[in-house]
């Protein structure tokens, strides 16, 4: 007997607010793509396709949408909210306090689609990341950095 093996593909871990903006952004994208099909339709109109910058502009903006729309939407189909259990454990969702002993960092612990570090969100796949998912307060991670090994404490969990 043969064995039938399903893919299961794997889920996208969100925040509420960052499930919102990828939300957002489908219906955005969505909107603007009757218009980049009416610029291509209008640029056809206008002779010669081999030599026509309107035409070339016009289908690369609606390739830019389509292939935009379907990344968002395999990002809806697969996204999942995670919301923090409060077990006062380091969890997506949570904003972490770390001290290195000279000086406070606070972060955001996001899934990875979401991350932005210049706004104090960290991807849960990032070295920080990884290193605080699972700790508690007062527990010390090593992070390595191209600069060593970094020490750091986490000071509060919320």
């Amino acid at each position: 007997m043969k064995k039938i093996f399903i893919k299961r593909e794997q889920t996208i871990p969100f925040t509420k607010e960052g499930y919102q903006k990828v939300l957002d952004e489908k219906i955005k994208l969505l909107s603007e793509r009757p218009e980049a099909v009416e610029h291509l339709r209008k640029s056809r109109e206008m002779g010669d396709l081999s030599e026509n910058g309107y035409y070339k502009a016009s289908r690369q903006r609606l390739s830019f949408l389509d292939s935009r729309i379907r990344r968002i939407e395999r990002l809806v189909r697969l996204g999942r909210i995670v919301v923090s259990t409060g077990n006062n454990q380091v969890e997506i969702g949570n904003v972490v306090t770390i001290t290195d002993s000279t000086k406070e960092y606070t972060y955001t612990v996001v899934g990875g689609y979401e991350s932005d570090p210049l706004n104090k969100t960290i991807s849960n796949f990032s070295p920080i990341g990884r290193a605080l998912i699972g700790k508690k307060k007062n527990d010390s991670v090593e992070v390595s950095a191209p600069s060593g090994i970094k020490r750091y404490t986490i000071v509060k969990i919320t």
